[in-house]
């Protein structure tokens, strides 16, 4: 029984070794083809073992520089600032529609869910934004995607139904309000489904380049992924002016991509460890009740 128990560990060790090797080997490819020479990546393909190194796609992007760190900055003011409004506005919803002594509860909850299958298309949003003064400010950025993410809200909101109503009726008889509860009672208790989404919303706000070719002009205001992507398509159209005689230079189009790739993923690789405890819980606990 001992060595069949430990066949099997070994088994399950073998299984979780493959599978960390899977998730590594492409995060390793990623930097490599980085550095690897264009007319190498043209000739080979992507490979672990380049046949000539080069950090051209980096100096490429060195060279905007200036524009990288105020871009920068808006991506990570736009990530911080909305989402935090974003965790707030769902916790406060969710604890809403958690509430049974809410009237007309059940009609919210197929109104938020609608939204989950229908959306009123681009032009009325585009309208609206301008209606809402979200053009070529800092809120254009941030606003939008606050209306609204019911998925995100569900979650919060399930994981809250599965607490015990005696929490509730037991603060009301102390006294306490609505606000006091939601913010003193529930939310602290629901820290592991409000780290989940807080992951959600960190990354859908820190990858957003819609909203910047929607809504605003002022080189100021791009974010680092909207930079990144006018930066890749200005090297993506070198590839394509015709030159006569030999190719002197070869503008790193691949290579580029996966170094903007590595500058991207920076904040939230850092973020990522401290919310991961959480993740799971939050997703399970948070899902099991509809």
């Amino acid at each position: 029984m001992k060595r069949k128990f430990e066949a099997s560990t070994a088994l399950i060790y073998l299984l979780l070794g493959t599978f960390a090797l899977a998730c590594i080997v492409p995060m390793l490819l990623t930097v490599m083809v980085s550095i690897t020479d264009e007319s190498s990546i043209i000739r080979n393909g992507y490979s672990l073992f380049p046949e000539n190194f080069s950090v051209e796609a980096y100096r490429t992007l060195y060279n905007s520089r200036e524009m990288l760190s105020q871009s920068f900055f808006v991506s990570i003011t736009i990530t911080v600032v909305g989402t935090l409004a974003a965790l707030v506005i769902t916790g406060m919803a969710a604890y809403t529609l958690a509430n049974p002594n809410v009237k007309y509860r059940g009609f919210l909850n197929l109104f938020f869910f609608i939204t989950l299958l229908f959306n009123g298309g681009l032009v009325p949003w585009y309208i609206m934004c301008q209606k809402l003064g979200l053009t070529d400010n800092l809120a254009a950025l941030i606003v939008p995607a606050l209306m609204f993410n019911a998925f995100n809200m569900f979650l919060v909101r399930n994981f809250m139904d599965a607490l015990p109503q005696a929490l509730r009726e037991s603060a009301y008889i102390d006294g306490a309000n609505d606000m006091r509860i939601a913010f003193q009672i529930y939310l602290p208790i629901c820290v592991p489904v409000l780290a989940t989404v807080t992951l959600f919303y960190a990354l859908s706000y820190w990858n957003d380049w819609f909203n910047a070719i929607m809504l605003v002009d002022s080189k100021d205001l791009y974010p680092l992924q909207y930079v990144l992507f006018k930066i890749r398509s200005n090297i993506e159209m070198l590839t394509m002016i015709p030159t006569g005689g030999s190719i002197q230079f070869t503008p790193p189009a691949e290579s580029a991509k996966m170094a903007t790739v590595l500058v991207t993923i920076g904040p939230i690789v850092f973020l990522y460890p401290f919310l991961q405890r959480y993740f799971v819980k939050g997703l399970i606990v948070g899902s099991v009740k509809g």
